[in-house]
């Protein structure tokens, strides 16, 4: 009878949340199994019944973190915030930390590979909450947002390293949210910003002009690795500025998803029927994780992408009225993180996937396949639904 008394909580749940939650996981093993269909490879194989595991596991700790109170983890933010740094740091301790294509973003686990970055946007997004919902603080201070930046560059740097700078860049967004809504003053954002800006228009600016003003490629690639990009990294932002260069090389990946997106036309080919996936022009390393969305295009067409857009909608929506029911600050603060996250999440996938920003490996929640991700998504979900279940509402 306690147990069930300790469920209670749940019948108040954001049922929209729940649902469209559920309909985007049920489209991800769908189509992880279509973009594995066909592959010899045992690996790629294993990938719809891994996925299966990780979707149960991931709907356990959604409905465990909504019975738990939210504030239990914004009470113990600065611990789980160093336990975050520490898995950070730990990816480059030879035998703990897996490499894989020479970057060091795992660490091995029996049957495992976790990736730190992804648990650590959810570690500074609880800390941020309590750092700026904290009842009486002075958000027009300076020193509290420079501390905030602070907290939110120190990941960010350790991630850049690994190297993975598309992961490190999500978290400026979810700074940038989260002060926002707690009301740090416009003006102060906006300059935050445009200091942003300016950066990364330099870094854009040496990495297109030196060549064209006669540097050779040796001195290019050192200064590159001077401001800390690599060539990859390089090589992708070039095929973004000229969609014609190294379409057998690094803008393979790039070409070959505006297609199967483009082919898919209204209706598409039909489930299982996907032949830029089928014939693997779309890499098969590739499309059940960070080109899952190709998938669904190719094979279901605008109408399918339409409905996958939709219940993103739905999800984040949900996340926001969340925020808004909140009791107090930090529990809108949190809500309006975790939204701001999946939301970069959705945008830049979707936008890398049909060429409107340079191929990042940035997964779609929810959908695309991913042991961390899932578990990442699925927990945030969860405080998402505790803070909307203790809501001034209810």
């Amino acid at each position: 009878m306690s147990f069930f008394l300790y469920l209670r909580p749940l019948r108040r749940m954001n049922w929209s949340l729940l649902a469209a939650m559920l309909a985007l996981l049920g489209i991800g093993i769908v189509f992880i199994f279509s973009a594995v269909y066909g592959n010899p490879d045992p690996l790629y194989q294993s990938m719809f019944r891994k996925q299966l595991y990780w979707a149960s596991l991931g709907i356990l700790l959604f409905l465990g973190f909504a019975i738990i109170d939210y504030h239990h983890w914004t009470r113990m933010a600065w611990w789980i915030y160093a336990a975050g740094l520490i898995l950070l740091v730990l990816v480059f301790v030879p035998h703990i930390g897996h490499k894989i294509n020479r970057a060091s973003r795992w660490i091995q686990l029996p049957g495992f590979d976790l990736q730190p970055a992804e648990l650590m946007k959810l570690a500074v997004i609880i800390l941020l909450s309590r750092l700026f919902g904290w009842p009486g603080r002075n958000l027009r201070r300076g020193r509290l947002v420079i501390f905030g930046l602070a907290l939110a560059l120190a990941p960010m740097a350790l991630i850049v390293i690994q190297p993975d700078l598309g992961m490190a860049l999500i978290f400026l967004p979810i700074l940038a949210g989260i002060m926002w809504a707690a009301g740090v003053p416009g003006a102060r954002l906006a300059a935050w910003a445009a200091l942003g800006i300016v950066l990364a228009g330099g870094a854009l600016a040496l990495i297109v002009i030196p060549p064209k003003l006669g540097m050779d490629a040796d001195r290019h690639e050192q200064l590159m690795s001077r401001i800390g990009i690599t060539s990859y990294q390089r090589d992708r932002i070039a095929v973004f500025l000229d969609s014609k260069h190294d379409l057998s090389g690094a803008g393979w990946n790039k070409a070959q998803s505006k297609i199967a997106v483009g082919s898919g036309g209204l209706t598409g080919k039909g489930y299982l029927q996907g032949t830029q996936n089928l014939l693997g022009f779309l890499p098969r390393t590739v499309a059940p994780s960070d080109f899952i969305f190709s998938v669904i295009a190719e094979e279901k067409g605008f109408m399918g992408g339409a409905v996958t857009l939709a219940l993103f909608g739905v999800l984040l929506a949900a996340g926001l009225r969340a925020a808004e029911s909140a009791a107090d600050k930090m529990g809108r603060l949190l809500c309006v993180g975790i939204v701001t996250m999946l939301f970069c999440h959705v945008f830049v996938n979707i936008a890398m996937t049909i060429g409107l920003l340079p191929v990042k490996g940035i997964p779609l929640p929810l959908i695309s396949y991913g042991g961390t991700f899932m578990i990442c998504t699925m927990t945030a979900l969860g405080i998402v639904q505790s803070v909307y279940i203790r809501g001034e509402w209810r």
